[in-house]
């Protein structure tokens, strides 16, 4: 009984160690992952925010008076920005993208009742 025990425990522990290696492996991999966040992931930012507000203000006072309604941050730092201006008797909403600059810009029309 002995000898057929010995090959048999030699086999196990090598099918074992390969799933070891790999369960290892698997935790290096999360926790490396934990410690770097993915470029899409950026933080909250009170300064980005503000950043978005400024230059998104700055592009929509080229149609008129600004009035920020909101902003709001999403993945990988880029925020969104509401407003409307007033030109005359006219008033538009806009949205603006801020990526580090801004990237996209949309006047319309806000029918009136």
């Amino acid at each position: 009984m002995t000898r057929i025990a010995l090959p048999l425990l030699l086999v196990a522990s090598l099918a074992l160690s390969g799933c070891a290696a790999s369960i290892a492996a698997g935790v290096v991999g999360a926790a490396v992952r934990a410690a770097s966040p993915s470029p899409r992931e950026v933080a909250y930012s009170a300064d980005l925010l503000a950043a978005a507000r400024e230059a998104c203000r700055a592009r929509a006072a080229q149609h008129g008076a600004v009035h920020i309604i909101d902003a709001e941050q999403g993945r990988g730092g880029r925020v969104t920005v509401w407003g409307t201006v007033q030109d005359g008797g006219e008033r538009r909403g806009f949205t603006c993208a801020y990526n580090g600059s801004v990237s996209g810009f949309r006047l319309r029309a806000i029918p009136s009742r």
